[in-house]
């Protein structure tokens, strides 16, 4: 696996690879890749967590496995499942005789965690626990076990270890606090908005068609729109589907009626939008940029 001298080196890599990084987590993740830690990564959505394990696998040349955390999210959905059909048919088929052969690897289905420590893997893989806020303490629990050793036992088969310790990105987005002892296991970074000139650079590497005046005003507007009482502010996600609408209708420069009309790309709720639109009346936002 390649490996990086220095932070500033991985930092290009990223930047090489489509991802605007800052210092903080740049150092988070060259320590993280240096010393075979999971790196838990904290912030409010639409930020660029989840785009962090997705830039590892493209940097790496390697297996994204991703794992949606959600409410009542159990071992045996994260982990592995033996196919129940195919044993049965395998006993009907073969009687008695085939009972000591349905448990074997052919009738395991590996779900995500299994299939990133499975030591038949011929690299290690990208883990992506995203929104790991959403499941269970039960399941932070299981965790906890699992990012210590990298090891599992399946009762019918015996322990599973993993050959290539997989890199492991954790996500948060803060719905509520994930216990310390999880937290303790990993290398910890807050990612934040960007700031104006952070997220200038970002427009430029993901959308660089888009000229520079509109490129300031659209950036102008959504730091704006983030500083006003939402429920849920743009984040980078945002901020690009903007752009990309703002492209594909030809628009040169923002104004009140191209704003109003696009606002969809940037807020979820209605009453966000309505809020918005309030500014709009007023002539309140966005301020003129350019």
């Amino acid at each position: 696996m390649k490996s990086f001298d220095s932070v500033e080196e991985l930092t290009d890599a990223l930047r090489a690879h489509g991802y605007v990084s800052d210092p903080a987590l740049s150092m988070s993740l060259f320590l993280s890749l240096k010393m075979e830690r999971p790196l838990f990564l904290e912030g409010a959505p639409g930020v660029g967590k989840t785009e962090v394990a997705r830039v590892l696998g493209s940097l790496f040349e390697t297996e994204l496995i991703r794992l949606q955390c959600y409410e009542g999210l159990d071992i045996h959905q994260a982990l592995y499942e033996w196919n129940y059909r195919r044993q049965l048919l395998a006993l009907q088929a073969g009687g008695a005789e085939g009972l000591k052969d349905i448990y074997s690897d052919a009738y395991l289905l590996k779900r995500p965690l299994l299939r990133a420590i499975d030591p038949a893997g011929k690299a290690a893989p990208v883990l992506l626990i995203d929104e790991i806020d959403r499941a269970d303490e039960e399941f932070e629990s299981f965790l906890l076990e699992l990012l210590s050793d990298f090891q599992v036992s399946i009762p019918e088969i015996g322990s599973i270890r993993a050959r290539h310790r997989p890199m492991v990105i954790l996500t948060s987005n803060r719905t509520r606090e994930v216990h310390d002892a999880l937290k303790r296991r990993c290398l910890y970074c807050w990612i934040d908005y960007p700031s104006f000139d952070k997220e200038m650079s970002i427009l430029s590497t993901k959308v660089p068609d888009l000229s520079a005046r509109l490129k300031r005003q659209l950036v102008s507007a959504v730091q704006e729109l983030r500083r006003l009482d939402l429920a849920k502010a743009p984040g980078v996600a945002e901020t690009l589907d903007w752009a990309q609408a703002l492209m594909a209708l030809g628009v040169a420069e923002l104004h009140s009626d191209v704003v109003r009309s696009t606002l969809g790309t940037l807020l979820k709720s209605r009453e966000d939008i309505a809020a918005v639109e309030e500014q709009l009346d007023a002539g309140a936002w966005p301020a003129k940029a350019g």
